[in-house]
């Protein structure tokens, strides 16, 4: 559902919102689109003290992609769009989203106790990994690198959904923060858009692992890899394979977990493709 929120005056100049959904669930995605009565030159929007950029879609016109973290608190919340005219006039509208409640289910899995119940050595090299990866996704890219579209890794089905709180063991354990795609052992796994490589590794419960750095915050990660095929540094266009399909890690049978960040926010990569489909690119 699209909304026109108004806009204010400045001079002759007006600032226009177009906001989808106008509902947020949580782990969604927000498009937020700008235009001005006169030709913006740069547009961005603030949501939480984070500044997401926005991308020009037109004459004037620009987008954004807004990420709502899965534990954002459902409410009202505030969000800033900031645009600046070729006169150099500062355009500022303010308006409101509304976070929406998820139920995101439950999963039972059951795996080997050295998977679940960890030594102290195997928590040492957890939390260094953890670390390790927290590191690269807090790094800020500024300059977009993605363009259009994102496109699905793999063509499978999904085996686990976005979000299913996970039942290990019987032990009740961090909620599943990508989605799991079908894909038998040696399955071509693509990159979702453009970007560059940033992290490849073995890690003890990712399994071989790929994280591309799409800029502007956007990052997306491939786990469970039977053999990553690229190298950190490498930039990679949209489409490109960069490994296959595996079950390293912690992991039942070979499949592809798939998971998307945008400026820190855990969001479901279904989503990101849909919302993403509507981008005037």
């Amino acid at each position: 559902m699209w909304l026109w929120l108004g806009g204010i005056s400045h001079g002759d100049n007006v600032l226009g919102v177009v906001c989808d959904p106008l509902i947020v669930r949580q782990g969604g995605v927000c498009l937020v689109t700008v235009s001005g009565s006169h030709s913006l030159t740069s547009a961005h929007g603030e949501f939480l003290k984070t500044r997401f950029p926005m991308a020009r879609a037109g004459d004037g016109v620009f987008q954004g992609l807004l990420g709502i973290d899965m534990k954002t608190t459902p409410g009202t919340y505030t969000i800033r769009a900031v645009a600046k005219g070729h006169d150099r006039e500062n355009l500022e509208r303010v308006f409101s989203l509304e976070v929406g409640a998820y139920g995101f289910g439950v999963q039972h899995l059951t795996l080997p106790p050295s998977k679940v119940d960890l030594d102290s050595k195997t928590l040492e090299r957890v939390t260094g990994e953890a670390k390790r990866v927290k590191a690269v996704l807090g790094t800020y890219r500024d300059k977009r690198l993605w363009s259009g579209p994102f496109i699905r890794p793999v063509d499978g089905a999904v085996t686990a959904p976005f979000g299913v709180r996970r039942i290990l063991n019987g032990q009740e354990r961090s909620p599943h923060t990508g989605v799991d795609l079908r894909a038998p052992e040696g399955t071509p796994i693509r990159a979702c858009n453009s970007g560059v490589v940033v992290l490849v590794g073995d890690l003890f419960f990712s399994g071989n692992m790929v994280v591309l750095d799409h800029g502007w915050g956007i990052y997306s990660m491939y786990s469970h890899l039977s053999e990553p095929l690229v190298h950190e540094g490498d930039g990679v266009a949209k489409g490109e394979v960069i490994g296959l399909a595996g079950s390293t890690g912690r992991a039942t049978g070979p499949h592809l977990d798939w998971r998307v960040r945008i400026n820190g926010a855990r969001v479901d990569p279904l989503v990101v493709l849909e919302l993403t489909e509507q981008l005037d690119e």
